[in-house]
C-alpha cells in the first residue's frame, strides 16, 4: 500500500516549528551531491540558518513555501516561489529549491509539488516563471516533462558539493 503524501503551503509560523525538518532534507540532498548552492559537508547549523532565512522571506510575504508531507506529518520534499522581484517584473517569479529527500524519490512528489507551484504562482498573480537546475540531472528531465522550456546552458556555472564544476541549464514556463 502506497502511503498519502500531500502537499501544503506553510506561513512563518509554521516554517518555523519546520525548521529542524526542512533542514534534514537540505542535508540529505546536498549530502546526497545535489547541486543546491551549497558545498558539503554541509553543517546542521548552516541548514538551519539557511531555512531561518526562507521564514522570514515567507513572513516578509517575499517567497511561497511548499512541503510534501507524508501521514504522520513528515516533510518529504520542499520547492519555494520566489514572488519578490524588481519593479520592472511583478508578473515573474523564480521556482527554487525544489528538494526531495533520498527515501522518498521516484514516487511522483517532485511533480505534484511543481504542479502545486505553478497554482501558487497564478494564485499571486505570477505569469511568467524561470528556474535553473544542474545539466544532465533528474531534475532537468522533470522539468521537460512539465513543459517547461529550454532557455540554455550556461557550463562551469556552479559546482557541485564535492567542489566539482558542473553546467547549469536555464528554463522558463509562460503560465
Amino acid at each position: 500500500m502506497q502511503e498519502s503524501v500531500t502537499i501544503a503551503r506553510l506561513d512563518a509560523a509554521q516554517t518555523q516549528v519546520a525548521l529542524p525538518q526542512l533542514a534534514e532534507v537540505l542535508l540529505d540532498c546536498v549530502h546526497g551531491g545535489a547541486s543546491v548552492s551549497f558545498m558539503a559537508p554541509l553543517s546542521d547549523e548552516r541548514a538551519l540558518t539557511f531555512w531561518q532565512g526562507v521564514a522570514d522571506g515567507v513572513g516578509l510575504g517575499e517567497r511561497v513555501l511548499l512541503v510534501a508531507q507524508d501521514e504522520g506529518g513528515a516533510i518529504l520534499g520542499t520547492v519555494q516561489l520566489v514572488v519578490a522581484q524588481p519593479d520592472n517584473q511583478p508578473h515573474r517569479a523564480d521556482v527554487a529549491k525544489m528538494l526531495v529527500h533520498r527515501r522518498a524519490r521516484r514516487r511522483g512528489i517532485a511533480q505534484r509539488l511543481m504542479a502545486a507551484v505553478e497554482i501558487a504562482a497564478r494564485q499571486a498573480g505570477k505569469t511568467v516563471l524561470v528556474l535553473d537546475t544542474v545539466t544532465g540531472g533528474d531534475a532537468e528531465r522533470l522539468y521537460e516533462r512539465a513543459g517547461w522550456q529550454r532557455v540554455g546552458v550556461v557550463p562551469n556555472y556552479a559546482l557541485m558539493p564535492d567542489g566539482s564544476p558542473c553546467g547549469t541549464t536555464f528554463f522558463h514556463k509562460q503560465l
